[in-house]
């Protein structure tokens, strides 16, 4: 019984992820927008428009794969990634990881293992890969015949080698990169067990009577972000990346996180502020009429909007940041008084 629960503990009563408009390109006018999400969806269920209707689904046609969650640059498409975070760590065996021979897994439903599953591997994003990588616990991903699912696309498992080599950069900071395989599934994969420990067992029922509960409900989004809000303005995606950075990284240990830093050609105007999907730019003006740019590092998703918005192309794109750059809003740019 309880493995039959434990197989149910993800998202799949949100078919049609959360778009958050302050967030995407398109609402917030960047230079070149952004139709990602309509590019990869296998379904054309993704609509593209005009700003204050950016992105509408079609709900006939979204199967809940993903991808577009997957691909999207900012976070403006997102579903909960708590569920499946406690799923994975739920399956470590005490014993077995201590011996060195736990893992968890995640699969899909065409590919008939058993298991903890997600609507399509679509979903796995590189804060899920690092957040194993933190926790010690290998991770296997076990998919399908993608050429033929109905519900993803033909290229998921290279998607979500891609996923997996990110999630690797983040973690080489750290010492400590993800023990984590994508394959097919195979006939044997049909017995796999779901695995808990003692102490998330308690939690994975109490789960479990939740997800139950919503599924004898209408389908429903995630509520809305409340811009009002700093701090929620960062998508989960990259607060859970920030958080998986364990172990600490070493004070000269450059973490990968692509983000703009600014040259002396900057004419200090708003645009870089005002297309920063996260604000992460904050533009601040002195008493003097000095004008300050500063950066949130741990908010900034590294679209590079930015960079392709400046007018005199002043921005340009630094991967690697040591991580006291994590601590406080960077200067980026101190100018003279535009008043």
């Amino acid at each position: 019984m309880l493995q039959n629960i434990l197989s149910r503990l993800d998202d799949s009563g949100n078919l049609i992820p959360r778009y958050t408009p302050p967030r995407c390109l398109l609402e917030r006018q960047a230079v070149g927008g952004c139709t990602i999400c309509h590019d990869v969806c296998p379904h054309n269920a993704v609509l593209t428009g005009l700003a204050g209707m950016s992105i509408q689904f079609d709900p006939d046609a979204c199967t809940g794969c993903g991808i577009c969650v997957q691909a999207c640059p900012t976070g403006a498409l997102e579903y909960s990634l708590q569920p499946t975070l406690q799923n994975v760590r739920d399956q470590k065996a005490e014993e077995g990881v201590a011996a060195g021979e736990g893992e968890a897994s995640l699969t899909c439903p065409q590919s008939g293992a058993g298991g903890p599953q997600l609507p399509c591997l679509g979903r796995v994003t590189p804060a899920l890969v690092s957040a194993s990588g933190a926790w010690g616990t290998p991770l296997t991903l076990i998919h399908g015949d993608c050429e033929t699912c109905p519900v993803g696309a033909p290229d998921v498992p290279q998607r979500l080698e891609a996923v997996v080599a990110e999630a690797q950069q983040l973690r080489a900071a750290t010492g400590k990169p993800a023990r984590v395989m994508v394959r097919a599934a195979t006939p044997e994969d049909a017995e796999r067990a779901v695995r808990v420990s003692r102490r998330g067992a308690f939690g994975a029922l109490f789960r479990a009577g939740k997800a139950q509960l919503a599924q004898s409900i209408p389908e429903s989004p995630l509520p809305f972000v409340d811009w009002s809000e700093p701090e929620e303005r960062t998508p989960e995606e990259w607060k859970w990346r920030r958080l998986t950075l364990k172990p600490a990284p070493a004070a000269d240990a450059p973490v990968h996180w692509p983000a703009p830093v600014v040259d002396d050609t900057c004419i200090d105007c708003p645009v870089c502020h005002n297309v920063c999907p996260t604000d992460a730019i904050d533009r601040q003006i002195g008493d003097d009429g000095g004008v300050s740019l500063l950066l949130n590092l741990s908010a900034c998703t590294g679209c590079m909007a930015c960079l392709r918005s400046c007018p005199p192309q002043a921005i340009h794109e630094q991967t690697e940041w040591f991580p006291a750059a994590f601590a406080g809003p960077i200067l980026l740019r101190e100018g003279e008084s535009v008043m």
